[in-house]
């Protein structure tokens, strides 16, 4: 039954261990299925838990976390957000997180970190991040906005070489306005510098800032988006030296598209579909009716910045924009080649950044005509 052996208190029995036998093979194969099950499970839960388009594993919805700015110019997304069309699409299986930026070189930062799964943003931040990834990190999956980018100056200032000399804000070195600024000076045999130096001091800081700033006297101009530089001019007394719309063909080159990580794309292709649905009813909403869509836009910046604007300075702006789902494929090439140019861009094939079957089939279910692949 067992060994004996001497303890304190006298003889303890020590327990002899049974012999072993080989388990049935039937055994074995039921404990190797059992095994087998649990690592799955183990790796779906992992997955589920760590991409934030699954349910996090507690019955919890999932997430997609969509990057946007307080600025006119992304006045799809204003709506959309405001009026719950993007949470409506997705359905109550998912959350809708949003998170706000100043340029898109912030809202690019935080694409890359994950931090954020798909944003509003200009052309330029998307072509750097495509570049920079080897056009592999972000997809252009719509068009949002077009227009609503203005250099506005003091009045003294009436043609480009009065700006010999002067400061000019642009939101964040390498942003849409930024690079649209030092193109235009370029052109017009204005030499500009990263650093601030050259002809003409560019200086990059937040739009807030800049109005501010411009209404002391500090700075002497600013290439900004809707709705900062009608404030420019209402409110600081500027005037338009540059209305961006007429550089282009036709007046149209974007503004605002929607980006996309590529790895959420690829992995939660469902979820971008839905996004995108939202996407195109936000839009229609922004373009048959501007009056409600003005009131959703300046109540969704309220929220986001703690002061409304003046209803007549949305109006005014509004009239510089136009909302269409399309990205204008055209001035995205035109931009990067600006922005190669100054220095700010090496040479990139840009074949790949856009992705725009899901937006076609959204439009198509929602009875639009389809925009160019």
């Amino acid at each position: 039954m067992g060994n004996h052996a001497t303890g304190p208190r006298g003889p303890i029995l020590v327990a002899r261990p049974p012999a072993t036998r080989p388990l049935p093979w039937r055994a074995l194969r039921r404990l190797a299925a059992t095994a087998a099950a649990l690592a799955l499970a183990l790796v779906v839960g992992a997955c589920a838990n760590g991409s934030s388009g699954s349910p996090d594993g507690n019955g919890q919805p999932a997430t997609l976390r969509l990057g946007y700015f307080p600025n006119l110019t992304h006045a799809t997304a204003l709506v959309g957000v405001q009026e719950g069309i993007f949470q409506r699409n997705l359905g109550s299986g998912t959350r809708l997180e949003t998170r706000t930026f100043n340029a898109g070189p912030s809202a690019v930062e935080a694409l890359f970190s994950g931090a954020i799964d798909a944003t509003y943003i200009g052309p330029n931040p998307a072509i750097n991040a495509y570049a920079k990834s080897d056009g592999t990190a972000i997809r252009i999956i719509s068009g949002a906005t077009s227009g609503g980018a203005l250099l506005i100056v003091r009045p003294g200032i009436t043609d480009a070489q009065g700006l010999r000399g002067k400061r000019i804000a642009t939101p964040q070195l390498g942003n849409t306005q930024d690079v649209a600024l030092r193109s235009w000076l370029a052109k017009q045999g204005l030499r500009t510098t990263t650093e601030g130096g050259g002809d003409v001091k560019v200086v990059n800081q937040e739009n807030a800032q800049t109005l501010e700033l411009f209404k002391a006297g500090e700075i002497d101009g600013a290439w900004v988006p809707e709705p900062w530089a009608t404030r420019l001019e209402r409110e600081g007394g500027g005037r338009v030296l540059v209305d961006e719309a007429k550089l282009w063909p036709g007046g149209r080159f974007v503004t605002t598209h929607l980006v996309v990580r590529t790895e959420f794309l690829e992995q939660q292709p469902a979820l971008v579909e839905k996004l995108l649905a939202g996407q195109v009813e936000a839009n229609e909403l922004v373009t048959k009716d501007p009056a409600k869509a003005q009131q959703l836009a300046n109540a969704q910046i309220e929220k986001l910045t703690g002061k409304a604007l003046k209803p007549e300075v949305v109006a005014a702006a509004w009239k510089r924009l136009t909302f269409t789902d399309d990205p204008i494929a055209s001035s995205l090439k035109t931009s990067a080649a600006n922005a190669e140019q100054l220095g700010l861009l090496k040479p990139v094939d840009l074949s790949g950044i856009y992705d725009l079957g899901p937006l076609n089939r959204a439009l198509t279910a929602q009875g639009q005509p389809q925009v160019a692949t």
